[in-house]
């Protein structure tokens, strides 16, 4: 099978310094995202920041790669909702993203069978896998995947 590279262009723009603010524009979604430095690395805050992006993108990746597995698997998804939290260590001048903690709660329909309880289990501590944003920071970043299963 040939080789298929996919591009995903975004536009920043930025004013001003650690107080300054600017927006993204990702170029497939059209949608202007305001950005700003955090108020913990002394910015003025007030809107998204590459941290939260990060920590966005890896949940938002974990969650739809298994909402897909499941489809494929036919378990039978009522609704998931995933907590993540990033965590960024700072030494000094220096930061490091080290750590996402992801807190799926995925609710399965009242006509899910015992054995699909069990595979969407399985399926829950392993949809990071096949997580492209995931695999992105695998080795730099530490993921931990906390489920909880439950029946409507």
């Amino acid at each position: 099978m040939p080789i298929t590279t996919h591009a995903y262009p975004v536009t920043v723009s930025w004013q001003g310094g650690r107080q300054g603010d600017g927006n993204l524009r990702p170029h497939h979604s059209g949608v202007t995202i305001p950005i700003a430095v955090p108020p913990e690395f002394e910015g003025k805050g007030g809107a998204t920041n590459p941290e939260e992006l990060l920590t966005s993108a890896i949940g938002a990746c974990y969650t739809i790669t298994f909402g897909i597995i499941a489809s494929n698997r036919k378990i039978p998804v009522q609704e998931i909702n995933t907590e993540v939290t990033g965590e960024v260590e700072q030494n000094g001048a220096s930061f490091t993203y080290t750590k996402v903690t992801l807190s799926p709660r995925i609710v399965l329909e009242s006509s899910a069978t015992d054995e699909q309880l069990k595979i969407a289990e399985d399926m829950a501590h392993k949809a990071d896998l096949y997580c492209i944003v995931t695999n992105a920071v695998r080795g730099k970043v530490e993921v931990v995947v906390e489920p909880t299963i439950t029946k409507a």
